[in-house]
């Protein structure tokens, strides 16, 4: 399997879903990932093509970016707090559309887009996609945590059951911040079988802000597969 064929399959699903689903006057929020970023482009396109008058919130630094490298209109969650469709990527996704996200440290403001629009679609590659969650996605659950709390709650996640590593900054020393100050802990729970309860039993330790597990938020995923094609699973 070359890189080429991967990189052709998460064009492929990314041109699919923005075509499928992108209609006229849409707000869109915009995710994270080397996914979205063959979906912006084509958002791009479309829109000067057809003048869909579409309007973009970001998720991140890189979707601001490309939001205004694309030369589409650039809003807020504030201006527009309902969303009509939101396009994002996954590190991992089960049977079930489930995810795990925040491999690039955006979790927070990715579920906060998600949970305010009327469907969100999945745009990924055939090697995202598993059976169950920590499956094939080996470096954890992410969690965003406030940092006085970084250490007692390192013990408590160890207690439910996880391995938690804090994930440091690549290009200066000491931890990664996200975008709102936080440090972000990934916690292997290896393969997760209940990931309601556990996500509970995270969200209710003081000092976590938001877990990376996406339960029954996704409403559809398009999978680029081997060969270039698009696989397309919609939640039952």
């Amino acid at each position: 399997m070359t890189e080429n064929l991967i990189e052709l399959g998460k064009k492929n699903a990314a041109i699919k879903a923005v075509e499928e689903n992108v209609k006229k006057n849409m707000i869109i929020g915009i995710g994270s990932g080397s996914t979205i970023v063959y979906a912006v482009q084509k958002l791009g396109e479309i829109n000067k093509e057809k003048s869909l008058n579409l309007k973009c919130i970001p998720s991140s630094f890189q979707a601001y970016q490309l939001i205004i490298q694309n030369e589409l209109e650039l809003i807020t969650l504030e201006q527009y707090p309902e969303i009509d469709l939101d396009l994002d990527g996954a590190d991992e996704i089960d049977k079930d559309l489930n995810l795990i996200k925040g491999g690039g440290g955006c979790l927070v403001q990715e579920k906060i887009l998600a949970s305010n629009s009327r469907a969100l679609i999945i745009i990924a590659d055939f090697r995202k996609k598993s059976e169950r969650l920590g499956m094939n996605w080996k470096k954890g659950v992410p969690i965003e945590v406030i940092p006085m709390s970084f250490y007692p709650i390192m013990k408590k996640f160890t207690k439910l059951g996880g391995n938690p590593k804090l994930r440091m900054a690549q290009s200066k020393s000491g931890p990664l911040i996200t975008d709102n100050g936080n440090f972000i802990v990934d916690v292997d729970f290896g393969q997760i079988d209940n990931l309601s309860d556990l996500n509970q039993k995270l969200l209710s330790i003081p000092g976590v802000v938001d877990t990376g597990l996406f339960i029954g938020m996704a409403s559809k995923a398009y999978i680029g597969t081997q060969d270039g094609k698009v696989l397309i699973i919609e939640r039952k």
